[in-house]
């Protein structure tokens, strides 16, 4: 344990044992300087923790304070959506996902990590090399499962957390969402039930959409993740064929499981003999030392098909993905043969090129680097220009920030108004069937940050204090 969060648990042991009660300003963070002999960037980093998490609250010009006591709200059941012709979230996905591809619209509703990220020039040099080398045998050399040295190299990485992954069951996709698409058609038939957490990567209901398979949304927490009980009550109730769930910096909430609870979940699905389609394409962008094991590691029944990709960590254009298949690994080749035959051979051979020079941990470690100075320069925006009834779920991974808008607001509507202001954000109704996530919105904090996004966020903030001042239920709060 990292000592911001060592410091981050004190303060909550201390909170819960009565030293600290709602409302209590806490020791300044100058003054826990003093106290802890920690750094102020360790104390400061535990205090935006803990507020992330809501045990307490910032106060400008005050300090901080230990939250008020939550209203205690029955358990979430767990919710069957089954989707039919009346849900068009595709069109509505659609919509939405264009507007960020405009260069005149700040984009923090796009899904890709802001491209001048990545290392383009050396990766275009390799595939300008393997271009004059490439030769009639290219093609078929590349053919599923894919190409031979990729696929070494994939199980290599998986080596080095020390997970046995054979090459020969390592399959390479177009992309992360080929190798979930193919990996669910591997497993299921129309009709069949499927658990997708709530909310979850809008891709998994496209899928499901597309493949007529029913859905259920298990509750998912933006600091706990999915709730188990719920998961066990779905898997007694319904026959279920499979799980599409994401473990480590989950889309759109950004949490990453505890090893412990990746542990029990792997467990609860053996029991049941359900398959898991494990989407882990953010598993490199985590902050600590330490790579977060996916679910798979714990897997001793062969019932993950772990996908992931190139394209959040290294390129996105080149369309570069896997899953690892086990058993799965020969049907998803039949039907990847019948659907985009292979994956682009020059793309596979140009990384092979690349991975061989070894410099991918080191541009690794300056991305995670970069996009956590990136999402706390957001974070910090956002705390600083929207209301205080405005609650941003912060994460230690990835580059999403969750933000929890008042419930009488529609995050929809705040999206088409700030749209007209050639500002993007991604709705909560992208992620859901329900109208549980209305009041919510995904917002991508990769972005350089400047004067642009930092107008765009006071414009946001602009947009929700108009849209308070004319919600009745804001209003009846403030008479309070």
């Amino acid at each position: 344990m990292k000592k911001y969060q060592r410091l981050a648990q004190q303060i909550t042991d201390q909170i819960a044992l009565g030293v600290w009660h709602p409302g209590d300003r806490l020791p300044s963070l100058r003054e826990q300087v003093v106290s802890s002999g920690m750094s102020f960037m360790t104390v400061s980093h535990a205090y935006q923790t803990l507020e992330s998490q809501g045990i307490i609250v910032a106060r400008p010009q005050s300090g901080y304070y230990v939250a008020p006591k939550p209203t205690p709200r029955a358990p979430q059941a767990v919710e069957q959506v089954t989707r039919d012709e009346q849900v068009d979230i595709n069109t509505y996905i659609f919509d939405v996902l264009q507007a960020s591809t405009n260069a005149a619209v700040v984009p923090f509703g796009s899904a890709f990590p802001d491209p001048r990220l990545f290392p383009l020039a050396q990766l275009n040099r390799s595939l300008s090399s393997v271009s004059r080398s490439a030769n009639a045998m290219s093609v078929i050399e590349n053919l599923p499962p894919g190409n031979e040295a990729l696929r070494n190299a994939i199980a290599r990485r998986y080596a080095m957390q020390g997970m046995n992954v054979s090459p020969d069951e390592i399959v390479i996709t177009a992309g992360a969402l080929e190798a979930l698409n193919l990996s669910l058609q591997a497993v299921t038939e129309p009709g069949d039930w499927v658990i997708v957490e709530n909310p979850c990567f809008y891709g998994a209901l496209q899928a499901l959409e597309r493949l007529r398979l029913k859905a259920l949304s298990v509750a998912t927490d933006a600091v706990q993740g999915i709730d188990l009980a719920a998961l066990e009550k779905a898997l007694q109730e319904y026959p279920v064929k499979a799980c599409w769930l994401m473990s480590n910096a989950q889309n759109p909430l950004g949490f990453t499981l505890s090893a412990q609870k990746k542990q029990q979940l792997m467990a609860l699905l053996s029991r049941y003999n359900v398959v898991l389609i494990e989407d882990d394409v953010y598993s490199e962008l985590y902050y600590g030392r330490e790579k977060p094991l996916p679910v798979k590691a714990w897997d001793d029944q062969g019932l993950t098909l772990h996908c992931s990709s190139f394209s959040k960590c290294l390129v996105a254009g080149f369309r570069i993905g896997w899953v690892a298949a086990g058993r799965h690994a020969q049907r998803i080749q039949q039907l990847q043969l019948m659907s985009t035959v292979s994956t682009s051979s020059p793309m596979q051979m140009a990384l092979v090129d690349y991975l061989a020079t070894r410099r991918y941990d080191t541009h690794l470690r300056r991305l995670r680097r970069l996009l956590a100075e990136r999402k706390q320069a957001a974070w910090q925006s956002l705390r600083r220009h929207f209301p205080q009834a405005v609650k941003i779920h912060r994460s230690e991974s990835g580059y999403f920030l969750w933000v929890e808008l008042p419930t009488s607001l529609d995050a929809g509507k705040l999206h088409e108004r700030a749209l007209a202001h050639q500002i993007s954000i991604a709705p909560g109704k992208m992620f859901t069937t329900s109208a549980l996530w209305h009041n919510y919105f995904r917002f991508n904090a990769s972005w350089a940050w400047g004067e642009r996004e930092e107008q765009a966020v006071k414009t946001l903030a602009q947009l929700i204090r108009e849209a308070m001042a004319t919600s009745p239920q804001c209003e009846i709060k403030r008479a309070k």
